[in-house]
């Protein structure tokens, strides 16, 4: 099995920035995922978004999913369903994080500051894509912003632990319709999974990884440009 593909972002400045690029369009062609490591976030800002979150669903959202799990009756047979905790944070085109309920200031800050440096940094991977497809700097940018500017949100979730998990998945097989998909998962749990030659393979956790996903959109704007 051939080893999940991990990019020293760093490289790209130096005498290794060839090889690099290859390395990410080799990901791009034959994995459609690949994991960022020294990739401009600060280490801070990713332990305190983890953090964060851990705290705001024990005290916010534990309580309400149980209970409305307990509603629907795990007893009685589930299939395809989600085991999942999640909202939704919109930053662009017009931000909803003052409207989400029961986030502290200080969770509303960081959630802001690390949108920014996601943004910068899903911006960063697109003209790199541009660069190794040979297309002008700001093509594909430009391509996903349009007329009306970008749109761009965080979905934040938890998956708890189940008590019947032969019933439930975490999160069923999917693809993501979006351009760029950029994911911080727990570093201490492997959950995550992409389907390669038909066989599932672990996408594996790295503490302070970024996590690249090229959703569909992306796949068609660079699809003649192969």
């Amino acid at each position: 099995m051939e080893n999940f593909p991990v990019i020293n972002l760093e490289n790209l400045n130096g005498e290794e920035r060839k090889a690099t690029l290859n390395q990410i369009e080799d990901a791009c062609q034959n994995w459609g995922f690949f994991e960022l490591v020294n990739h401009g976030i600060p280490l801070e800002l990713l332990d305190t978004v983890e953090r964060l979150t851990k705290e705001h669903y024990r005290k916010c959202m534990e309580k309400r999913f149980k209970e409305a799990v307990s509603s629907k009756g795990l007893e009685a047979e589930v299939k395809d369903m989600d085991w999942e905790s999640t909202f939704f944070l919109r930053h662009l085109p017009t931000s909803n994080i003052s409207e989400i309920p029961d986030l502290s200031q200080e969770y509303r800050d960081a959630m802001k500051e690390f949108a920014q440096k996601l943004e910068k940094l899903a911006e960063e991977l697109l003209d790199l894509l541009c660069e190794n497809l040979g297309l002008e700097k700001g093509y594909l940018k430009n391509a996903f912003y349009g007329s009306r500017g970008p749109n761009f949100g965080t979905k934040v979730a938890n998956y708890p632990a189940c008590p019947k998990p032969e019933l439930v998945k975490g999160l069923r097989a999917h693809t993501d319709a979006g351009g760029i998909i950029l994911l911080l998962q727990d570093d201490k749990v492997s959950g995550l999974q992409l389907l390669k030659n038909g066989q599932w393979v672990d996408v594996p956790p790295m503490r302070h990884s970024i996590v690249v996903n090229l959703g569909d959109q992306i796949e068609v704007c660079t699809f003649f440009f192969q």
